[in-house]
């Protein structure tokens, strides 16, 4: 059977909008999107990796009657007005919980929204980047070339500003036959509760110790080496917003380490350290040093210490021996978990949070019936499409268990 040829999709069919870059002319672009019709297709561009910040750097934004827009985030700042006239508008977004963020700093907060990556996820298909989906849904090809360009970089380049008014060309065309593809599956409720969910969700707090986050931490084993890691995790921290740089492009993450390992006395030992001759790095020799000398002379009380298990379950390949029945009780609801998501071709994930699996199997609740299950999975943050199809098998496979004296 011979595969439909894929068109690419070369330019946007309007030609490449201006680049919104003051309030005179964003004034426009409200009154145009105001005056429009259907949902509006909306994509931001961040310099992830090469500033400090996720801050966006460039709005694109389409809708029926209004065409498309580029807006600079620089000169524009403030996208207020723009969220009050499309206040009622559902607002496609691919990945949303990527864009969310920054879009919220500017003022603009979906009230209803379409994620055309996670309708893909539910639907099951196996690549949900935006330019397979629109390849394999639509037979167009985008050129995704400029994903990890520098969209801080001004001006911007002929080339970028086509990339991004494309992101945008089709993702309504997109949002459609994925709209109709839900509903001729009995998944559209489902992906609405889903979009719902994503909406009310609270922003992230601060995250507690972020130098914990440190990739190849694992390799330090002792209290004054995570001391080390600390230290100049906080100072690269500070350089990097200083300079608005990415962390990592100050110093990365395996220099941490490696210093945290080798714990170095002198600046010419730091230097033996590949990643500490770098340009970036080397400015500021003396200052690494003096966070890694910080570190060796702290007191021990003073030290980080292990993290502890909070009020999670602990890691499940540790189940066996600490608990051999939650092992078991765990082992039976991810079967249950696998066959659904399976039978509704999705990801496991999708089906059901991982995280809430693990809970209901370390700390289920007394009562086995499927109306406890049920309530013990809306508690740890299921909607209520991912509960009725799990907490009835849920609570029959664990009550097997309980029958047989297993659990």
């Amino acid at each position: 059977m011979t595969e439909p040829e894929v068109q690419p999709l070369l330019e946007p069919r309007e030609g490449i909008p201006p680049v919104i870059e003051d309030p005179a002319a964003l004034e426009a672009v409200v009154r145009a999107f105001a005056g429009g019709t259907g949902p509006v297709a909306v994509d931001a561009e961040r310099a992830s990796g090469y500033r400090y910040s996720g801050r966006a750097y460039l709005v694109q934004l389409r809708r029926t009657g209004a065409g498309s827009a580029l807006i600079d985030p620089i000169g524009c700042p403030d996208l207020s007005g723009l969220d009050h006239v499309l206040e009622d508008a559902e607002i496609v977004l691919h990945a949303a919980t990527q864009d969310l963020p920054c879009l919220s700093e500017l003022g603009f907060r979906p009230r209803r929204l379409f994620d055309t990556e996670l309708a893909g996820r539910l639907l099951g298909y196996e690549r949900v980047g935006l330019g397979t989906m629109v390849e394999v849904v639509l037979g167009l090809r985008l050129e995704k070339g400029h994903s990890a360009a520098d969209w801080s970089t001004r001006p911007l380049p002929e080339a970028w500003l086509r990339y991004a008014a494309l992101d945008v060309e089709v993702l309504i065309e997109l949002r459609d036959a994925l709209h109709a593809e839900l509903d001729s599956t009995g998944k559209l409720d489902w992906a609405l509760e889903e979009f719902a969910s994503i909406v009310a969700a609270p922003g992230h707090p601060p995250r507690s110790d972020p130098w914990r986050r440190t990739s190849g931490i694992h390799r330090v084993r002792t209290l004054r080496g995570l001391a080390v890691v600390r230290e100049l995790w906080a100072l690269r921290d500070e350089i990097a917003r200083t300079s608005d740089l990415a962390p990592g492009r100050v110093l990365p993450d395996s220099a941490i380490v490696q210093a945290a390992l080798d714990q170095p006395r002198t600046t010419k030992a730091l230097t033996e350290i590949a990643p500490f001759t770098g340009r970036s790095a080397r400015r500021h020799l003396r200052d690494w040093l003096g966070a890694v000398n910080r570190a060796r002379g702290l007191a021990e009380s003073e030290l980080p210490q292990p993290v502890g298990q909070g009020d999670g379950p602990p890691p499940a390949n540790r189940w066996a021996d600490r608990d051999p029945a939650a092992a078991r009780r765990l082992a039976a609801v991810r079967t249950v978990v696998a066959a659904l998501a399976d039978a509704h071709r999705m990801p496991i994930e999708n089906l059901l949070q991982p995280d809430a699996v693990r809970r209901l199997a370390w700390e289920p609740p007394a009562d086995l019936s499927e109306e406890a299950i049920a309530e013990r999975l809306r508690g740890l943050g299921a909607r209520q499409w991912q509960i009725t199809l799990t907490a009835h098998p849920m609570a029959k496979s664990l009550e097997r268990l309980e029958i047989k004296g297993e659990v």
